[in-house]
């Protein structure tokens, strides 16, 4: 019972997986709009590096593809350790008072929940340490 419930849950995962990886393409044809450049319209530095307007910095695109790409993993952690936290709870609910089923249920719950802070420290790690590193030298 708790192979099939893992199961249809990482297959649940891996089925929207592409769903809620995709970035949006903010190009226009073969060449970058102008409006891009436009600081009114508020396009991401990334973007605005991409499309090379003036006053851009390639360093502002690594930032932004390092930023997603950590993000993504500490993200894809945090729902791995939140299907944990639900594994643990269904282990619990069905233990029927089993002191073996019992532990066991409590010590996932517990593993995963302190996986859920580890990953929250984590991102803001991550976030604070790019900002920070990578920050445009002032001109």
């Amino acid at each position: 019972m708790k192979h099939k419930i893992i199961s249809i849950i990482l297959a649940a995962f891996f089925a929207f997986m592409p769903a809620i990886s995709v970035a949006p393409a903010f190009a226009d044809g073969d060449e970058c709009s102008p409006v891009v450049c436009d600081p009114e319209k508020g396009y991401p530095s990334s973007v605005k590096a991409a499309c090379g307007c003036e006053g851009s910095d390639k360093n502002d695109h690594l930032k932004s593809s390092i930023t997603a790409i950590l993000n993504s993993i500490i993200g894809i952690s945090s729902l791995v350790a939140v299907i944990f936290v639900i594994i643990g709870g269904i282990g619990y609910m069905t233990s029927s008072g089993d002191g073996a089923k019992v532990e066991k249920a409590k010590k996932t719950i517990l593993y995963a929940t302190i996986g859920i802070v580890v990953c929250a420290l984590a991102f803001a790690i991550v976030n604070w340490v790019i900002l920070v590193a990578l920050k445009a030298p002032a001109e």
